[in-house]
């Protein structure tokens, strides 16, 4: 069983990050639980969602220490990386999280991943980035597979954008070569 962090404020896409990582979880055959927090304001405020991925039934959705950690801005990381187990990954967009002190008994995978969606010309595809980059380090899914199951989800609301898989692609290939 996996327990996997997502973390950043308001408007970086922390919580379609986490629902795309259950949806597709789900679809691949893994039992999902997601559990989103928002912080009181909309826009510029914290949003988390904690989600528990594995094989078998999960009894419990909730948990204190976590495997990974999708870090996506400064306060996240600094807020949520003390709860890593020791041997986790905390993946963590450099493009906004500088001058940080990781653990030492942790895996880190920082991921330009605001920079990489700029580049690709999908701004707001930051956090898709940063969930191929999860996907890559924690072999959770196929990379591929993974890819295909975000197709599906946005083609399903009406809303598909070839970019979102260039920016997943990019980010698990950012993770590997880390």
């Amino acid at each position: 069983m996996l327990s996997i962090t997502c973390a950043g404020f308001g408007g970086q896409g922390v919580l379609t990050a986490g629902l795309l990582l259950a949806h597709v979880s789900m679809v691949s055959g893994k039992e999902i639980t997601w559990v989103p927090s928002y912080g009181s304001e909309m826009r510029g405020g914290t949003a988390s969602c904690r989600l528990r991925i594995g094989d078998e039934t999960i009894l419990n959705p909730f948990f204190s220490s976590m495997d990974t950690l999708i870090g996506m801005n400064q306060d996240s990381v600094d807020t949520f990386q003390d709860a890593i187990t020791p041997g986790g990954v905390l993946i963590s967009n450099s493009s906004m999280v500088k001058d940080t002190e990781f653990r030492e008994d942790i895996r880190v995978i920082e991921v330009p991943a605001t920079e990489i969606a700029g580049e690709l010309k999908n701004p707001r595809g930051a956090n898709i980035v940063m969930l191929g980059a999860a996907i890559a380090a924690t072999g959770l899914v196929d990379t591929e597979e993974f890819a295909d199951g975000i197709d599906a989800y946005f083609a399903k609301k009406g809303r598909n954008n070839p970019l979102n898989r260039e920016c997943f692609l990019r980010g698990a290939q950012a993770a590997t070569a880390a």
